[in-house]
């Protein structure tokens, strides 16, 4: 399985408010919603792993504000688990050790569960948060999707099916021919999500700590957005505001990964894809060659995103059921009919055709990636890739080839020191290097003309 996250290019709608995406800091143990024992422990482990420990250290390592950490900290040092190892001035000038007697109940602790990382937060405030913010999530307008697909060179049909679906938050399928750009489409629409969002560290579902927020997936809001939020010293460190979340599946899925990923080092769960895409786009790349049914598939994930809720199991507990709110796509190359039957297919709400591109469409895209590549464009040689080399070969006009021709054309003059120009012998050189010629000189398709080239 890939994970793959992008993020919006623009965000012309107001912030909301600061207090709307970020909850506010708890004041005291009762305000996090976290039992006792659990602070105890995180900060007996954390002291344990590193010596003799400041207070501004553990506020930085367990995102807890200093007023809950000393409400804990007292009630250890109460019962002998720490001490203080030394006292400044100020009473945020301190620093803790643990007793002889806390450093064998921590070694047990952390032996126990190998978890050190920030506090989490509640089942009840990560679904509440994720509700909040799902009604957030902005109507797209046909000029947004216009000016962020502008160069993908949909049809006004597609483009008009797509945006419906999209302004409704509904399940799309987008199907077509390999290399026919339905997977760049459909990471593009990452771009079209509005508004950042507030992500947990971690969660707690009963006494089992799932880690949700993961860096390589939710990115960082852009400069300009901060900037419209404002102070937020007042917030929650146990949150991270982040751009909404892209996470891309692929061939590899396998059912389990849907579930609690048990990650034995860290002591913790990783969260499955579903609950690290809430608030945010879900695609499921190459359906149908998942390492599970192509419809068990779809009706577990369109159930869940139905029912707002999806269902996982933690350890040899029963199932859990977490909020689940996302945009949810998927994307195959294998024809719809094939792999659902009437009611799995009534499932999906807008099933769109990705198909080869015209003549005019093919053209504008080839000249925009010479542009962009700095290779020198020509028309007539333009004729004669799409007359001679796909019309004498009986390639499709696939968005695919356009990057990747222009690519070895760079390839092969950046080798042999000259200017990348589009040209009859260029366009041949790069051809020959994509496809196998037979022995009369013709070009000859793969037996599969499958994922090489796919976009």
């Amino acid at each position: 399985m890939t994970l793959l996250a992008t993020s919006a290019a623009t965000d012309t709608a107001p912030a909301a408010g600061l207090a709307e995406l970020w909850p506010p800091v708890p004041r005291c143990v009762r305000e996090t919603g976290l039992p006792v024992p659990l602070i105890a422990e995180l900060i007996a482990k954390a002291i344990l792993l590193s010596g003799k420990t400041p207070l501004s250290a553990l506020t930085s390592r367990l995102h807890l504000s200093l007023n809950v950490l000393r409400e804990v900290l007292d009630l250890l040092v109460a019962e002998h688990v720490l001490e203080v190892a030394w006292r400044g001035d100020s009473d945020l000038d301190v620093q803790y050790q643990l007793t002889a007697a806390g450093r064998q109940r921590a070694t047990a602790w952390l032996e126990r569960c190998a978890y050190t990382g920030p506090a989490p937060v509640t089942l009840a405030a990560y679904a509440a948060l994720v509700e909040r913010q799902a009604g957030q999530m902005l109507a797209l307008t046909a000029e947004d999707l216009a000016s962020e697909l502008g160069d993908v060179f949909l049809a006004a049909a597609q483009q008009r099916m797509l945006g419906a679906a999209l302004y409704a938050g509904r399940t799309v399928l987008l199907h077509g021919p390999s290399g026919s750009g339905k997977s760049t489409l459909a990471r593009r629409l990452g771009s079209l999500l509005q508004g950042i969002v507030a992500v947990p560290h971690a969660l707690l579902i009963g006494s089992d700590i799932v880690q949700v927020y993961d860096v390589m997936l939710h990115r960082a809001p852009q400069p300009y957005q901060l900037r419209q939020l404002g102070e937020r010293r007042s917030c929650d460190p146990r949150w991270v505001l982040c751009q909404r979340p892209v996470v891309a599946l692929d061939a590899e899925l396998s059912s389990a990964q849907l579930e609690l990923q048990a990650d034995v080092q860290a002591g913790c769960y990783r969260a499955p894809p579903q609950l690290q895409a809430n608030n945010g786009l879900l695609i499921v790349d190459d359906l149908g060659r998942q390492r599970m049914p192509a419809a068990d598939l779809l009706n577990r994930l369109t159930l869940a995103q139905e029912l707002g809720r999806s269902s996982v199991t933690v350890g040899a507990a029963s199932a859990v059921s977490v909020v689940c709110r996302l945009q949810l796509v998927f994307v195959t190359s294998i024809q719809p009919h094939s792999l659902f039957d009437a009611p799995a297919l009534r499932r999906i709400s807008y099933k769109i055709g990705i198909d080869a591109l015209d003549a005019a469409s093919y053209r504008t895209l080839f000249r925009h990636r010479c542009v962009s590549s700095g290779v020198v464009f020509d028309d007539a040689a333009m004729r004669y890739l799409i007359e001679q080399l796909h019309g004498g070969s009986g390639l499709p006009l696939l968005a695919c080839y356009p990057a990747e021709i222009v690519g070895r054309i760079r390839d092969f003059a950046g080798f042999l020191g000259e200017p990348a120009r589009v040209t009859v012998a260029t366009l041949d050189q790069a051809w020959t290097s994509m496809f196998a010629a037979g022995t009369d000189g013709a070009t000859a398709l793969p037996p599969q003309h499958d994922g090489q080239l796919r976009i």
